[in-house]
């Protein structure tokens, strides 16, 4: 493919998801060509990046879709060498943790393995073009497990689950491939963060989906796992802004974000029940064993004063206003 002058070009894998969509929007209006691999599936499930299509047959369009897989060394190395990106986002992911303890072998294969992958072929895409590429891979903070608030770059890595697991054997390999090879490879560690375009298995997803359908008439209950796990949850767009600053600086560095504070799921809960007008939530809320972790993490914290020291990057949306967004989303979207 012939680059077009003065444009950056950006590979992202996990394009269709959450995070993928976000940074898809702000990669474009930043003027870069983005490419992203989409897995086949026999629905569609391009619904976060319909908005941003570009018709094939348009010259001029920035946005290119490719069929592959993180399982697939052969198909990356393929896209990689095809695209010839300047930066490459690694946010695909099997990133349900709950579910990583249901399939681990494949969560490590995908969520472990798959950042590998796209490693081992950076560095022989650069040895043999000698074409720098700057690597992005999305590290948890489900890392951090059991380790005690608040989580920094330096925290000891404990993790509780799967998912973690391999979070942390794919930020391993994105530091080995940095210092043993020269790599431009980062890790943005970050903590939840939230949007109306979360998953609707996810723990906040599922309260706003659920209590629009409650508000509907629709549903009578809402069940959950742990309401006590406390977590720092941000706004998804603003974590992906980051993710591009990370890639702009100089040299490649690790890097937390988050925002500072801790909330429990039932504060979540609750909040968002009232901004619905359903002011007694014990009424509609009941919890149910299946949805416990085997491990659980019981408090995530981020330190991000590297973050804001070294990229000048701050979270500008307050927990009440991301459990606002995401009820009145919820709300709206059922009433169409």
């Amino acid at each position: 493919m012939t680059k077009t002058p003065n444009l950056k070009i950006a590979l992202i894998t996990g394009l269709t998801g959450q995070d993928g969509s976000y940074l898809a929007e702000i990669l474009l209006k930043k003027g870069y060509v983005v490419h992203g691999i989409i897995r086949r599936a026999s629905t569609f499930n391009t619904a976060r990046i319909n908005h941003l299509y570009q018709d094939p047959h348009n010259r001029n369009r920035k946005l290119f879709l490719h069929y592959g897989d993180l399982a697939d060394a052969g198909t990356i190395r393929k896209i990689i060498y095809k695209v010839k990106p300047d930066e490459i986002y690694n946010l695909g992911a099997q990133s349900h943790v709950k579910v990583s303890f249901e399939i681990p072998e494949y969560t490590m294969d995908i969520t472990g393995n798959g950042a590998l992958r796209i490693l081992e072929a950076i560095r022989d895409f650069q040895n043999e073009t000698k074409k720098k590429v700057k690597f992005y891979q999305a590290s948890s903070s489900e890392m951090f497990g059991s380790a005690p608030p608040p989580q920094n770059e330096n925290t000891p890595l404990v993790p509780q689950s799967p998912y973690g697991a391999a979070k942390v054997f794919a930020c391993n390999m994105t530091k080995l491939y940095r210092e043993a090879y020269g790599i431009f490879a980062v890790n943005g560690i970050l903590f939840n963060h939230e949007s109306e375009r979360r998953g609707e298995t996810f723990v906040t997803r599922k309260i706003t989906r659920g209590i629009a359908r409650i508000k509907a008439g629709l549903d009578k209950k809402l069940y959950l796992g742990n309401l006590d796990a406390k977590r720092d949850w941000g706004y998804a767009p603003e974590y992906m802004e980051a993710a591009w600053l990370m890639m702009q600086k100089p040299k490649p560095n690790d890097y937390v974000i988050g925002t500072g504070e801790t909330h429990t799921v039932r504060e979540f809960v609750e909040l968002a029940f009232k901004e619905a007008g359903l002011s007694n939530w014990k009424k509609y809320v009941e919890t149910d064993p299946r949805y416990y972790r085997p491990a659980e993490v019981n408090i995530l914290i981020a330190d991000t004063r590297k973050a804001k020291k070294i990229l000048k990057w701050h979270p500008k949306t307050k927990f009440k206003n991301l459990v606002k967004i995401m009820v009145w989303n919820d709300i709206n979207e059922l009433k169409k």
